[in-house]
């Protein structure tokens, strides 16, 4: 975590609607505490990397805009404990 001001992290898993994947990925990367995103083959179509200060934070302030990305359909959050 740079400096270690962040508290946790998180992937999290995305299905879209079809061919929206590119799309959300995009959106999805403009969010605050958005690391990372990725377009992945599977039951999951994007893999999002974020951080928060807390598993609160993370709620609000990242899965929360995300799930309002449009073309997003479900999403499951895998906090990390160890890294």
């Amino acid at each position: 975590m740079p400096g270690g001001e962040l508290g946790m992290r998180a992937y999290i898993l995305i299905q879209t609607e079809p061919g929206r994947e590119a799309d959300v990925a995009r959106s999805a990367a403009d969010v605050r505490g958005v690391l990372e995103t990725a377009v992945v083959t599977g039951p999951y179509d994007v893999v999002v990397v974020a951080e928060a200060t807390d598993v609160h934070t993370l709620g609000r302030r990242v899965l929360r805009r995300l799930q309002e990305v449009e073309g997003v359909t479900r999403t499951m959050t895998c906090p990390v404990i160890r890294r």
